[in-house]
């Protein structure tokens, strides 16, 4: 149960999803950050910034954000969950690109501490092909999603057992988006 009285049946609203209902004021620039982050048209792929999110919310322990990512990540890549699971526990031997593992080292340093990302992480992703653009977005979705994580969990929100409450949000997430 939350810390705090939400008004809405926390087992059909867990996570974010009470907190945005209690707030809708707050709830619409929070989904607009997450749909131009994760879903905007540019690269990295939807999925892999999903990835990122999960990354960071499971490096940051928040269990609601890393398995809602986690799912929404498995929905848009091809190689599902096994990838995020590998990805999550072993960044270093999962099978993805030295782009998206050099991106994905950079969002946790800034997990970590934002002053932790260096020039040489940085030039280490553009020697991969990231632009501009993916450093900028990769350092912003670490950045939101500790203070996503830090809402919900800073809240005591329910985290719903099992992965098919996840599941079936990501598939909605990527029919209709954030805030849909």
């Amino acid at each position: 149960m939350a810390h705090i009285e939400l008004g809405v049946d926390e087992r059909l609203f867990p996570g974010i999803a009470g907190l945005l209902m209690f707030r809708p004021e707050t709830a619409k620039p929070l989904n607009e950050l997450a749909e131009a982050l994760l879903r905007g048209p540019h690269s990295p792929a939807p999925g892999e910034r999903e990835l990122i999110a999960a990354y960071v919310s499971g490096l940051n322990e928040c269990t609601f954000c890393c398995a809602s990512h986690s799912a929404s990540a498995a929905a848009q890549l091809d190689e599902g969950m096994s990838l995020v699971d590998q990805v999550r526990a072993d960044l270093d031997s999962a099978p993805i690109s030295a782009k998206l593992r050099a991106l994905l080292r950079i969002a946790g340093a800034v997990r970590d501490d934002g002053r932790k990302v260096t020039t040489e992480m940085v030039a280490a992703a553009r020697a991969e092909g990231a632009t501009d653009l993916e450093i900028h977005d990769t350092v912003l979705i670490a950045a939101a999603f500790c203070m996503y994580n830090r809402y919900v969990d800073g809240l005591g929100t329910l985290a719903p057992d099992g992965p098919e409450p996840y599941a079936k949000r990501a598939r909605h997430i990527v029919e209709h988006g954030y805030g849909g």
